[in-house]
């Protein structure tokens, strides 16, 4: 697969706004991504453990239970670190030496375009 086409690649999405995941979700499927959507990170980790096709993990900071989405993506990156990261937070502004890994984040809210270029890997500018 090409490095600037990688439509086919599997995303989770893990948002607790059911809106917010659903225009996420659908962003994604649009550009050809293939998606798998959870409300939490507890629901998140589990898919991890049982499938291993996750390409990206896009999440959301602030999540409801006793793991923020920082915390999730440091865990998929312990387990598979070939995992990308994307974050996102309309709330928290995460220095960079926070992020795991490479991982990127992006404000919300966000445009389908932002999602996109940053699920591709690429920093989005307004």
């Amino acid at each position: 697969m090409a490095c600037n086409d990688l439509s086919g690649e599997t995303v989770l999405v893990v948002e607790d706004e059911g809106l917010v995941r659903i225009d996420t979700a659908e962003y994604l499927r649009d550009a050809g991504f293939s998606v798998i959507e959870a409300t939490d990170a507890t629901e998140a980790l589990e898919i991890i453990r049982v499938r291993t096709d996750i390409d990206v993990l896009f999440t959301d900071i602030n999540m409801p239970g006793g793991m923020d989405g920082i915390e999730l993506a440091r865990r998929v990156q312990d387990r598979q670190p070939t995992i990308r990261v994307v974050l996102t937070s309309g709330a928290v502004r995460p220095q960079p030496h926070e992020l795991p890994g490479s991982g990127l984040f992006i404000e919300k809210p966000y445009s389908p375009e932002a999602v996109r270029s940053a699920v591709r890997g690429r920093a989005y500018v307004r």
